[in-house]
């Protein structure tokens, strides 16, 4: 046998019998109606050294023993029962049988046992950390250190009603007190008016929370303005803010509902522009507004005007207000498509008629899927379009096409029936759906999670190019829809791209050169004015990049000039002030460092010095991996590069958080539903706005469970579009 240490001579190494190693076991005879048998007991496993330590407090009830085979058993202290124990079962057996031992001694220790499983539970929950809230189970107790909390159980329910919008008559509901009766029978029910006032304390607290943020806010935000309505026809304004949350270091774009108010009708765009630069002033986000965003409103531009009027004076715009008014590159694509098909109403209701031939006419749909099946298509749904979407006008036109072979088939069988198209209107529908494809998939692209304003501009630039190229198709009908689109599409992009451009400048993949490339191919017949584009959109950033510079360096703390004042006199005041001396030294000592970095940058000032702009533009573009293009985290880039370039990712944050690629609500999705439009306007923006401040701990309590935890399953919920 191998000697166990090298160092030692193998004469002197001890000799260990395989036998030795093996567990052993004792044969008691058993006698039994006149046979004796062998039968081998289970003795206490032989302590191995390597063996894993038995660390679940279940063992302090068990203990664990080895069969002749070689298996182990768990064996009960209090009714001898053996259950398995091999490294595989677990525990989780183990401490089921605790929980029903009913032998007469552990009857006898009842109270020992239930503090047994007690500390067993709470041994566990400790370790995953998935309970200890301070609740109690039942009416046990024996545990000083758990207890029922009535008020904090009534504030987990009001908290629970508002994050996922249940109705405050839950409380009446019979189902839902035997429910919490038997889950806890000490709480004592509360009534509708208790947490309906619990509910708005909620609101309010959270409120004070989020304002505490907004003003602390190192950087600018952008706010959306959508108007709502009731069932009973009241009016609503939705105000949104959008910023980058820099909390525990952490770049993220964040979106909350600030307020959500009842707006008298009649009223008029002056009266929106004054509510909302009132609810601005509340929160104290006046003076550092970045951009809005008023898709979802009437006379938009008027308001906008408004807003301009007042805040353009005091000098708190970006450019002067040149930046301020954008639009959603969904909107952009939406109007511009909506408004253009209006020309084409003849070919659409065509096609509509057709299909509602085919398909509300038994014989008719019957010849339809007969010859769908001879020509073995695969099933797909034949639309009918609805009035004012263009999204469903192409899933109809798209389907008519699908099925083109199988339509002009049925026309040939019903050449007397004038409701199928024509070769003509055939080429003409064929060519509509290539232009709407085109723009259906880039819409598709926009719902995304926290949204950065530079994901679509080259998409945008994309469809730039397209409508110049149909505005030069050979089909009149196609030519004449794109040049109207076109029209339409510029007057919007002009109003957005600044915006969208300075972003895409910002991402480290593009920097310059999407704009260079797009311009030169957007007026690839006029050279002149794709250079002219290019160099205003260059200058226009630079020029920006200089108020971010000024504002910077005219935001300097008084001891900063530590460097130019008097030394002696300043480190005079350290010693002169006793019991502060700790604190008063270490703030100096940071501001002695803050100033050596200005003395060394405005005596530096004759040399070569090149600004961040300067530096970003230089070095080369950022190149990911193939496979992770999609993945790229532009807010995780600036991050990291933010003591490399100070002013830009300033702007970075400002500028990413616009909300340019939002999905705007049509009007009937902005309708609040039958529970809320019954209640008071007060109590309307109470739920509204603490559902959305609470919508982060559902999320993550959702990621934590089941895919599908974030579906609403009734029609009863408040929960407002993300």
């Amino acid at each position: 046998m191998m000697c166990l240490f090298g160092s030692v001579a193998a004469s002197d190494c001890i000799q260990i019998d395989d036998s030795m190693l093996e567990p052993t076991a004792m044969e008691v005879p058993i006698t039994s109606s006149g046979n004796t048998a062998m039968v081998p007991v289970p003795v206490p496993v032989v302590h191995n050294p390597r063996a894993r330590k038995l660390r679940s407090a279940v063992w302090q009830d068990f203990t664990k023993e080895r069969r002749a085979d070689g298996s182990c058993v768990a064996v009960c202290n209090h009714c001898k029962k053996q259950l398995t124990a091999t490294s595989r079962s677990g525990t989780t057996h183990l401490r089921n049988h605790l929980a029903i031992c009913t032998t007469t001694s552990t009857r006898r220790a009842g109270k020992r046992r239930k503090l047994i499983v007690r500390r067993i539970l709470h041994s566990k929950t400790s370790t995953d950390g998935q309970f200890g809230d301070g609740h109690a189970s039942g009416e046990d107790h024996d545990n000083d250190s758990t207890h029922f909390d009535q008020e904090l159980s009534r504030r987990d329910l009001a908290h629970m009603i508002v994050q996922h919008g249940y109705r405050f008559s839950i409380v009446d509901d019979v189902g839902f007190q035997k429910f919490v009766k038997n889950l806890q029978p000490q709480f004592r029910m509360v009534s509708y008016e208790t947490v309906r006032a619990d509910s708005m304390a909620i609101y309010e607290s959270e409120r004070l929370k989020l304002q505490d943020v907004l003003l602390k806010l190192p950087c600018r935000v952008s706010i959306s303005v959508d108007m709502w309505r009731s069932n009973t026809q009241m009016d609503f304004l939705c105000l949104t803010c959008h910023y980058i949350d820099h909390a525990n270091n952490e770049w993220k774009v964040r979106k909350k509902i600030l307020n959500f108010v009842h707006v008298e009708a009649p009223f008029t765009a002056g009266q929106i522009a004054n509510l909302i630069l009132e609810k601005l002033h509340e929160w104290g986000i006046d003076r550092k507004l970045a951009a809005v965003v008023l898709d979802n409103c009437t006379s938009g531009e008027i308001i906008a005007r408004e807003l301009l009027g007042v805040l353009q004076p005091r000098r708190l715009l970006l450019l002067n207000g040149n930046l301020f008014q954008v639009c959603s590159c969904a909107h952009i694509l939406n109007v511009t498509v909506q408004e253009s098909l209006e020309q084409t109403s003849d070919i659409i209701t065509r096609v509509r008629e057709m299909i509602q031939n085919v398909k509300f006419s038994q014989e008719r749909f019957e010849k339809f899927q007969g010859t769908a099946k001879l020509q073995q298509m695969d099933q797909k749904l034949l639309v009918i379009d609805s009035p004012n979407n263009w999204t469903s006008t192409y899933l109809m036109f798209d389907s008519a096409c699908y099925y083109h072979d199988v339509l002009v088939r049925l026309a040939e069988q019903e050449a007397h029936y004038s409701a199928f198209l024509t070769a003509k209107e055939w080429a003409d529908v064929k060519a509509l759906t290539e232009i709407l494809d085109a723009l259906y998939h880039t819409m598709e692209k926009f719902p995304v999670e926290n949204p950065t304003a530079n994901l679509y501009f080259n998409d945008m630039c994309e469809m730039h190019v397209l409508l110049n190229t149909w505005r030069n198709s050979p089909s009149p009908v196609v030519a004449q829809v794109a040049d109207r689109m076109l029209t339409k599409f510029e007057g919007y992009w002009d109003l957005t791209r600044p915006v969208m451009a300075f972003a895409s400048i910002l991402d480290p993949r593009y920097k310059m050169k999407s704009v260079e490339y797009f311009c030169r191919l957007i007026y690839a017949a006029d050279q002149f004015r794709a250079k002219t584009t290019i160099d205003d959109i260059r200058q226009t950033f630079t020029n920006l990049c200089s108020e971010y510079e000024q504002s910077v360096n005219s935001f300097k703390n008084p001891s900063a000039l530590f460097y130019s004042g008097n030394s002696s006199s300043c480190m005079g005041s350290v010693y002169s002030n006793g019991d502060d001396f700790k604190t008063f030294s270490r703030i100096t000592l940071s501001d002695a460092r803050r100033g050596l970095d200005q003395y060394i940058q405005e005596t530096s000032s004759g040399q070569n010095f090149k600004s961040d702009l300067d530096m970003y533009l230089e070095e080369p573009v950022y190149r990911q991996k193939e496979g992770h293009l999609d993945n790229f985290d532009i807010l995780g880039w600036w991050k990291s590069f933010a003591a490399k370039y100070p002013v830009l990712s300033q702007m970075a944050c400002d500028i990413l958080a616009i909300p340019v690629s939002i999905i705007p609500l049509d009007s009937e999705a902005r309708t609040l539903n039958e529970y809320l439009s019954t209640m008071d306007p007060s109590t309307v923006q109470g739920l509204v706005c603490a559902q959305d401040w609470l919508r982060e701990d559902t999320e993550v309590a959702s990621s934590e469970g089941h895919a599908d935890d974030k579906v609403p399953r009734c029609d009863e919920l408040i929960v407002l579009p993300k």
